[in-house]
């Protein structure tokens, strides 16, 4: 049973909103006290434009209306189908959202509104015969927009501790698989941001209060230790031509793939581990699987016209054995999917831990070949979250609160103007996801819909820490 509505979980307007503060802790290079990047004449515009669209994300049959209306436009239907009990593509997703616009708005109607998400959620997964322990589709992602709902552990504990019962053993079951497959290649889904343990982690590391979730994260974090090692030179993180998930990738890699994306690959679980870190969390072997992660990054860097970049994935050879870093590689989209933007925070996150300040450079010196890149050749059309504008708007974001470098500050100014370009009013959310060819699809949801863009605008103009994007392994 999962109980949504239990005594505790009301609205409560009179409760103080939940302001979190900086989500790094004593090892963070500089403070964490979050700043409205945007100039007040451009922060009051992007705020006008978000009010517009939460308002929109506030009205149960508006965004009922964008759910019917997806499949029927996208030129990918397998991707657009909505989970109520998901935090991508549902409404533990809105329920988030909502959270975050109440940390902003205390004295409206967020609150409420966010509890009828999260009640939907709740009852969609108690109806389900199973559920995934993912962040972004399974019941991490539901604890995880519960925890962020709970202010500080005051609503919502009975929730929680029944996600958690629910969770904690699967984890377990997962690890143990982990551990029995990783010698043999494994696919990215087992240990990502957004189907595995890494995703994972991020909710228990926000439950550190939980002794039975912290017991957890540790074993979590002992599995991915485990799994950063080499065998005879090949990373046990691999991934076979079989394990990929569609033939058209497959059939690109056929000996195998290193993933390097935020979303699906290895730059995931160092983001992770570098946060747990960075939050004393201690388990044997953590700190030496950071530093021979970062350095792998690092040495599979990819030059292209603009600076550094990251590929997709390394190939495999014929052997078994990674390409040579020397090999030409194309690099990849500049999202916070795949591409510079997400490896650089894992860098970023990984040099602030381990008091690294080269890594942390490069991490710098990655985002500003990214703003250098011309927007054609960013491969981010969307102004969506997950491979669009959104994303590394975000990213850009925690880098200019972080460092305080004006370059930072600069592009997220042009960012926001392009997305304030972007909203349609007339569509039914304000916002779109552009899928490739063009095709433009009435999204609502938090990773590829309206409600990415809100929060992302949102965390632009306001100075309200976005606690949320530690769901994308970014702070």
């Amino acid at each position: 049973m999962l109980p949504a509505n239990e005594p505790g979980s009301h609205v409560s307007t009179s409760l103080p909103p939940a302001h979190v503060s900086g989500s790094l802790a004593e090892g963070s290079a500089l403070g964490s006290t979050w700043t409205p990047t945007l100039p007040p004449e451009l922060a009051t515009r992007a705020m006008g434009v978000a009010r517009d669209v939460a308002q929109r994300l506030g009205d149960p049959q508006r965004v009922a209306l964008a759910i019917s209306a997806a499949p029927k436009q996208t030129a990918y239907p397998r991707t657009v189908g909505w989970q109520p009990q998901g935090l991508a593509q549902g409404d533990a997703g809105l329920a988030l959202s909502c959270s975050y616009l109440d940390a902003c708005f205390p004295h409206e109607r967020w609150d409420r509104i966010s509890h009828s998400y999260l009640a939907v959620a709740a009852e969609a997964a108690e109806r389900s015969t199973y559920s995934s322990t993912s962040l972004f589709g399974g019941l991490a992602g539901l604890a995880f927009a519960a925890s962020s709902l709970s202010r500080g552990g005051t609503r919502y504990q009975r929730l929680l501790a029944t996600l958690d019962d629910a969770l904690l053993g699967q984890i377990a079951g997962q690890t143990d698989n982990l551990a029995r497959v990783m010698t043999k290649g494994v696919a990215f889904g087992e240990f990502d941001a957004v189907s595995g343990l890494a995703g994972v982690g991020a909710y228990l590391l926000n439950r550190p209060s939980n002794p039975a979730a912290a017991q957890a994260l540790r074993a979590l974090l002992c599995s991915l230790v485990a799994l950063a090692r080499c065998d005879a030179g090949l990373p046990r993180w691999w991934t076979p031509a079989h394990l990929m998930g569609n033939e058209e990738t497959a059939a690109l890699y056929p000996y195998g793939n290193l993933n390097c994306g935020l979303a699906h690959g290895i730059p995931g679980p160092l983001a992770l581990m570098a946060l747990a870190l960075s939050n004393e969390v201690r388990v044997e072997g953590l700190q030496e699987a950071v530093d021979g992660l970062a350095k792998w990054l690092i040495r599979y860097q990819a030059e292209d016209a603009w600076g550094v970049n990251w590929p997709y994935a390394v190939s495999l050879t014929a052997e078994g054995l990674p390409e040579s870093a020397d090999v030409m590689r194309a690099g990849s989209r500049a999202a916070w999917c795949y591409g510079a933007p997400g490896v650089a925070r894992a860098l970023w996150l990984a040099g602030v831990c381990r008091g690294r300040p080269e890594w942390r450079e490069l991490a710098i010196e990655a985002m500003a070949a990214v703003y250098r890149r011309p927007l054609a050749n960013r491969q981010i059309d969307s102004p969506t979250f997950c491979h669009g504008v959104a994303g590394l708007l975000q990213a850009t974001l925690r880098f200019a609160n972080e460092t305080q470098l004006p370059m930072f500050a600069d592009a997220a100014v042009d960012l926001v103007e392009w997305l304030l370009s972007a909203y349609e009013p007339d569509s039914i959310m304000g916002y779109r996801n552009w899928e490739p060819g063009g095709t433009r699809v009435d999204q609502p949801g938090l990773l590829e819909g309206a409600a990415g863009v809100l929060l992302t605008l949102l965390a632009a103009a306001t100075d309200i820490e976005p606690s949320w994007d530690r769901a994308f392994l970014l702070a």
